[in-house]
């Protein structure tokens, strides 16, 4: 008989030599977090005491993840956004300024944007175009509408990577050959209908369309990658492990393609839904950014280095009170 598409912990998979973590003493399911951890268990998204804190960290993070970027080849000219929903004002998302390098961001360079009518209700100009404040319009068609309809969906990842591009030619989802891609098991998506650089509601509309109501991610043919996430920790993180899985897709139809006889060993259904409910959790995917983001901080010299010009952020939003 088959193995049941979810094992709990405890039990022995039916598969040759794979078992399941050993159960607790207590008994109960463990969480993700407990599962992964050895000894104290990791914490997870954390909580705030007000909406300037929880301002604070959202936009340092995207600030960091944004470094991370521009250290892992993500930045093609002005091409790539990320969008961050305000915690205190839901109908607004906080993005980056079009022209400004990645690996230049603080918290003080984000707009603050009107998600409906895509007005800048905050933020400073831009130092490289003094006196303007500007953002990249098709990421807003695109962000914005994902916003819309995803309640759950708290920031949006987009980039021009090569190995992203390269495999969204094929408009083909990605295959489960490793025990990291099946983060994405049944949870990402294909635009397969290219509609030329957004300039335009309707193609922004047809993105978030594609993506569904629950998955993490989307490839859009002859464009890109897009990843969504519950903080912009995970959807950063996740956006990076689409790229590389992306790169380890084309080294493999590339190894096949030049030896027939060599043989794909893709997970099954089975074991990826079980790598996916472990390893995909919010909580989870927020830990795993966090090494990429304190390296960040270290970087700049401190978390403090990326909040440059979040005071005056918020001295702009006190007229929206």
């Amino acid at each position: 008989m088959a193995p049941s598409a979810i094992e709990q912990p405890g039990q022995t998979s039916s598969l040759p030599g794979k078992t399941r973590p050993e159960a607790k003493e207590d008994a109960h399911d463990p969480t993700p977090l407990e599962a992964i951890s050895h000894g104290d268990v990791m914490p997870g998204i954390p909580t705030f005491p007000d909406f300037a804190s929880h301002r604070r960290h959202i936009l340092t993070h995207a600030a960091a993840v944004f470094r991370n970027w521009a250290r892992t080849g993500c930045t093609e000219g002005q091409s790539g956004h990320i969008s961050v929903r305000d915690p205190e004002f839901p109908g607004c998302m906080w993005m980056n300024p079009l022209g400004r390098h990645f690996g230049s961001l603080t918290a003080g360079d984000m707009l603050l944007l009107d998600i409906e009518s895509g007005r800048i209700v905050a933020g400073r100009a831009n130092p490289a175009t003094p006196g303007r404040r500007t953002a990249n319009a098709a990421g807003y068609f695109i962000h914005a509408a994902i916003h819309r309809a995803r309640g759950d969906v708290h920031a949006v990842c987009h980039a021009h990577t090569i190995p992203g591009r390269a495999w969204s030619v094929f408009a083909r989802p990605l295959d489960m050959l490793t025990q990291d891609v099946c983060n994405f098991h049944n949870a990402h998506a294909v635009y397969a209908n290219y509609g030329g650089i957004v300039f335009g509601a309707d193609e922004g509309k047809r993105i978030a369309a594609a993506l569904g109501g629950a998955n993490k991610a989307v490839i859009l043919m002859n464009h890109g990658l897009l990843t969504v996430g519950a903080t912009v920790d995970e959807a950063g993180f996740l956006f990076g492990l689409l790229d590389r899985s992306c790169a380890i897709q084309l080294q493999v139809e590339a190894a096949c393609a030049g030896n027939p006889g060599l043989k794909r060993n893709v997970i099954s259904d089975e074991e990826a839904a079980y790598n996916f409910r472990m390893a995909s959790e919010k909580h989870v995917l927020y830990r795993e950014a966090q090494p990429d983001v304190e390296m960040e901080f270290e970087l700049a010299g401190g978390e403090e280095a990326l909040a440059a010009g979040l005071d005056g952020l918020e001295v702009g939003l006190r007229s929206m009170r």
